[in-house]
């Protein structure tokens, strides 16, 4: 018993010791590295490279890509709790994946995943949710996470909310006018977006930098994260952290659907809140 709790603390030393050397080169970021590592995980399970002891396996060792070890370990991979994935959609997507002639895995360098961060800011004297999508960016010959869209509800109200305002337009003779009738234009400023061009889309991105600098977005804390992985030909799914008893916990497979590729482009829309 003493042994086994002598174990324990000196793995606690080692671990604290480790995070204190990363903190050196991260500083107050270094929690975030085993955040990371944590996620790097499911990618070793969901591909089998990474044995039943947490050693991580590379090309030529043994184990390395095991079928049979690896249809176990993405079996672990699901949110066992979720009533919505059934066992035969579990079962169609493990065949898939794991087929000997076709397998699929996922990379981590490979693009089409992301991340969805809920956080918490303050917006006019109130605690507002923005919704943030990452994506990992190449620079130096290394990743970086950068943002690459933005979902605020209040910037959703200032756009396209007036449906009667449809029929307004600058009559094609305007410029004999010199264009006088522009006043007609910026009188109703609900409505001015209708008179831009078929194609015009509000950028949220430069809606919320001119709100954080401005000082009228400031930012309080992190409530939620998940990724979404839509690197697997024809299915799509959804990664959460699930903190409970049991095993069953961790980063798990939330949600995920068949979905052919053509199709994939309209439920990244809906992700990003453009439907």
């Amino acid at each position: 018993m003493k042994k086994g709790l002598l174990v324990v603390l000196l793995h606690c030393i080692s671990t604290f010791a480790w995070a204190q050397q990363i903190g050196k080169y991260l500083g107050d970021e270094s929690f975030m590295y085993a955040e990371t590592k944590q996620i790097n995980q499911f990618f070793h399970r969901f591909n089998a490279e990474e044995n039943l002891d947490g050693k991580r396996l590379y090309q030529g060792d043994a184990g390395y890509r095991d079928l049979e070890m690896r249809t176990r370990y993405i079996q672990m991979l699901f949110d066992k709790e979720n009533p919505n994935i059934s066992a035969e959609q579990k079962s169609t997507f493990i065949k898939e994946v794991t087929d000997t002639k076709s397998s699929k895995y996922l990379n981590y360098y490979g693009k089409r995943w992301f991340a969805e961060v809920d956080a918490k800011f303050t917006y006019q004297g109130q605690s507002r949710t923005v919704v943030l999508f990452l994506e990992l960016e190449e620079e130096n010959q290394g990743l970086k996470w950068v943002i690459n869209n933005v979902y605020f509800y209040p910037f959703t109200q200032l756009f396209y909310t007036d449906s009667t305002a449809m029929t307004k337009f600058l009559h094609p003779m305007s410029h004999e006018l010199d264009f006088m009738n522009l006043i007609k234009v910026f009188k109703d400023t609900k409505t001015v977006e209708y008179y831009f061009d078929h194609d015009y889309k509000p950028d949220f991105r430069t809606l919320f930098l001119y709100e954080v600098k401005k000082g009228n977005l400031v930012f309080e804390s992190v409530q939620k994260v998940s990724f979404h992985f839509f690197q697997i030909d024809n299915w799509y799914f959804q990664l959460q952290e699930f903190n409970r008893p049991g095993n069953n916990k961790g980063w798990l497979i939330a949600n995920i659907s068949k979905i052919p590729e053509d199709q994939k482009s309209q439920l990244l829309k809906y992700i990003y809140y453009e439907n």
